[in-house]
């Protein structure tokens, strides 16, 4: 049975190391939704290795902070911050070989703080990584910390979704 996969449309011409489409070393990481869960399909070149075949775990921790992101970005349509992570490491993640990194909302507590939980998992569907996230909305007065360029693009991004 196929999985119905909705594409989030990307912002072009940023630099962001996860999703940017300017940046010449990011992971350009495209994203689409199924179901509960943002999701990206990914794998790692040899660049991106920590010990040899294997991801290093800041690159991983940068694949689940960003789709957690993304799953704030997509059902909560807000700008905020990440404002704390945690991660558990449970089997090497393996370069070269497809991976789904996969993010869901647990909850959202006092209209500002959102609970966000990501996975990544192997081609077989072995949790390889798992990790939650608190990331905080950011209060009108704290808007100015946005890009200005970037706040229109946004907006005009959850405008589109």
């Amino acid at each position: 049975m196929n999985e119905v996969r909705e594409t989030i449309p990307k912002l072009e011409g940023y630099n962001c190391f996860a999703c940017g489409t300017a940046n010449p070393i990011g992971l350009n990481l495209q994203f689409y939704v199924s179901g509960k869960y943002v999701c990206s399909d990914v794998a790692l070149r040899k660049n991106y290795e920590g010990w040899e075949t294997m991801a290093h775990g800041g690159i991983v921790s940068t694949l689940l902070d960003e789709v957690m992101s993304w799953a704030v970005i997509y059902f909560k349509r807000i700008f905020f911050v990440t404002r704390s992570m945690r991660i558990k490491y449970l089997k090497p993640v393996p370069l070269e070989t497809p991976l789904t990194v996969k993010a869901h909302i647990l909850e959202e507590k006092r209209g500002r703080i959102n609970q966000v939980r990501g996975f990544i998992h192997d081609q077989e569907s072995n949790t390889l990584v798992r990790g939650g996230a608190t990331f905080a909305r950011l209060s009108d007065t704290e808007l100015y910390l946005v890009p200005e360029r970037l706040k229109k693009d946004m907006e005009d991004l959850f405008e589109r979704l």
